[in-house]
């Protein structure tokens, strides 16, 4: 995330002083963010670390600010523009070269609108274009993108263009500090009410996430408590009461937002209805206790290790995500040695970082660029002082090229592969065979209640064509027949779109909704919509788990909502090359020793070795595998309900 460090915005401050602590809120951040990422399962809250880094961006700005304000009686907008562009700018320009030109040399599937995503950024305007075009931050299997995470810097650049021009004309027209604070606590309310007003579930949840104005909370706080806990004029010398009521306020602060890390899903309903509200607040208050001189928090927030991660921890959040899909895309059995992977992951996001560190962001940031022209005249100069360094031109302009040859041919349009075409099929095959499932659900749902009837009707003879469906699919008659005759809703994600022909084949009386990139929170209204209209068969099988970790308490509101009455077959996830696959399947097992009407299927392990069941992706079954899948999902079901007959 972007880093500010207290330096002068026009010229010398005398007063101005570096608050290591920041440092360490700044470390535990990014930490909490790139744990988030890698390992979701064991920290569901980290992604609110980003509120921290916009509270402290919007106190250290201010803050200075004001100070140059007091001492020059003005503010250098040019300088400070001129300035955070030296800063920020380099390690974001090489990071989208870089990762622009690795996707068209090696992974060209996500060249998809790469022109619009690095334009969006160079303009700081990417988190609006994500609003637009960009997938949930919490999905984290279709097509994630390299640059997601970069949503946070554009709102941070817009801050930092209007942000000075807003606050001097505060300081012109209101003058009282007082009233300027009130001003930006009405704006601060108005930003959060308005997360909370917009956010009505998992379809608006980018709008609220990425959107500027609803965001803004957080950096407002920090700008907030820069107008009235401004650091030049806090005293050193306090008396001990006040001392340890700062400390535990900054241990406390410190507590909660560990809980929130731990606790505050990003599916959650209360997440932006009043949890990440919560979080800027607790963020601001450990922000005042560590800017404080007299209070022990700054102390306890710096050391080495510390200063070094929060020192890097722009160039660290920059470059978490191309690591990581890179790293994962290249790795396929990621869910294998999680833990592993995790920490291989983290080296190179490191490595690179102290990399971008030491040569581009901190020689990059003192350059003095109105020499550019003297330079480039002795660059060129066959006796050049440069010598042999001229030879980094090369790979930096072929860097530049491919890049550019990348944007010039990355289509506006996903181009959708054989097993997207498959999946758009099936899912318009499904559409056509549930009007008719429905219509047929309530005979068959009085025909399976009726034991004598449904024993005759196993004891009959299959068809010609029932024989070859059993066949294909590896069904003895008795298996077959109950399935065919049992009426199914299936719920699911781009698995079961991807198998739901197959599926309706050998279950006649089944309706499958399935959607691609659906994740577990998005199945309640579902189940809701076709329980209230009387619609939900006795049966019901659901494939969630692949696009992103579950709790087990995201599990518990699927079974509330489906109710009593109902038999729950959940099929668990072969997703290897994502580190929650383990944590899912444990999470379903459990929920199945916990209901008594819950029952597992297992294709994790029927399907486990078994790489020519699957696409090139290793996660949904081919023509192949959904013979298997379907062979699977028949025979558990079928053997359940024979025990009732």
């Amino acid at each position: 995330m972007q880093q500010v460090r207290s330096q002068p915005t026009g010229k010398r401050l005398k007063k101005s002083r570096y608050i290591t602590g920041f440092d360490g809120i700044r470390a535990l951040a990014v930490v909490g963010v790139i744990v988030y990422h890698l390992l979701p399962y064991n920290l569901q809250g980290g992604y609110l670390g980003v509120p921290t880094f916009f509270v402290v961006s919007g106190y250290l700005i201010t803050d200075l600010l004001l100070q140059e304000w007091e001492q020059n009686g003005s503010i250098d907008f040019w300088g400070f523009y001129a300035r955070r562009l030296k800063r920020l700018y380099p390690a974001l320009v090489f990071m989208l070269v870089g990762t622009g030109t690795y996707i068209t040399l090696f992974e060209r599937s996500l060249l998809t609108n790469l022109r619009s995503i690095i334009t969006t950024n160079m303009l700081y305007l990417y988190n609006w274009w994500e609003v637009g075009h960009g997938q949930s931050y919490f999905d984290r299997f279709n097509g994630e993108s390299p640059f997601t995470h970069l949503w946070s810097l554009s709102i941070e650049g817009q801050y930092y263009l209007i942000w000075p021009l807003i606050l001097t004309a505060l300081i012109l027209i209101v003058k009282k500090k007082r009233t300027i604070a009130y001003i930006l606590m009405a704006f601060a309310v108005l930003s959060g009410l308005l997360m909370g007003f917009l956010y009505t579930g998992p379809n608006t949840l980018n709008r609220v996430y990425y959107g500027t104005d609803t965001r803004m909370f957080s950096i407002i706080f920090g700008a907030l408590l820069a107008i009235i806990w401004p650091s030049t004029h806090l005293k050193k010398t306090i008396t001990t009461g006040s001392k340890w009521t700062l400390n535990m306020i900054g241990l406390l602060s410190i507590a909660v937002m560990a809980l929130m890390f731990f606790e505050l899903s990003g599916q959650s309903t209360f997440t932006y209805r009043g949890g990440m509200f919560i979080m800027a607040i607790v963020s601001t208050t450990l922000v005042a206790a560590c800017a404080h001189p007299g209070a022990n928090i700054n102390r306890w927030l710096t050391n080495p290790i510390f200063a070094w991660i929060g020192t890097r921890s722009y160039g660290i959040y920059l470059y978490q995500f191309p690591v990581m899909i890179f790293y994962e895309m290249r790795v396929r059995d990621i869910a294998a040695h999680p833990v592993l992977n995790a920490l291989t992951e983290v080296v190179l996001i490191m490595v690179i970082s102290e990399l971008s560190y030491r040569y581009i962001e901190r020689p990059l940031r003192h350059y003095h660029y109105k020499k550019i022209g003297q330079f480039i005249v002795k660059f060129v100069k066959p006796n050049s002082p440069y010598g042999f360094k001229r030879l980094w031109l090369v790979p930096a302009l072929a860097l530049i090229g491919i890049c550019l040859y990348g944007s010039a041919i990355a289509p506006t349009k996903e181009q959708k592969s054989a097993l997207q075409e498959n999946i758009l099929k099936n899912q318009s095959r499904a559409s056509v065979h549930n009007k008719a499932a429905l219509a047929k659900q309530k005979k068959a749902k009085k025909l399976a209640e009726n034991k004598r009837k449904m024993r005759a009707l196993l004891n009959k003879k299959l068809t010609r064509r029932q024989y070859l469906i059993a066949k294909k699919y590896h069904l003895n008659k008795q298996q077959y027949l109950i399935a065919a005759h049992q009426p199914l809703t299936a719920v699911g994600d781009s698995i079961m779109a991807d198998n739901s022909h197959d599926l309706q084949t050998v279950f006649k009386q089944a309706y499958v909704s399935a959607k691609v990139g659906r994740q577990v929170w998005q199945a309640g209204d579902v189940l809701r919509s076709l329980k209230t209209q009387g619609e939900l068969a006795p049966n019901v099988l659901i494939n969630l788990g692949t696009n992103s970790p579950m709790t087990s308490a995201q599990v518990a509101k699927v079974v509330k909502t489906i109710g009593k009455g109902h038999r729950i077959f959940w099929v668990n996830t072969h997703v290897p090359t994502r580190n929650w696959e383990t944590e899912v399947n444990a999470t379903l097992g459990k929920a199945a020793k916990k209901y008594h009407h819950f029952y597992v299927i297992d294709w994790h392990d029927y399907s486990v070795g078994r790489s020519e069941w699957f696409w090139q992706d290793n996660v949904h079954p081919n023509p192949q595998g959904n013979v298997r899948y379907t062979h699977l999902v028949a025979k558990e079901i079928a053997q359940t309900l024979a025990k009732t007959h």
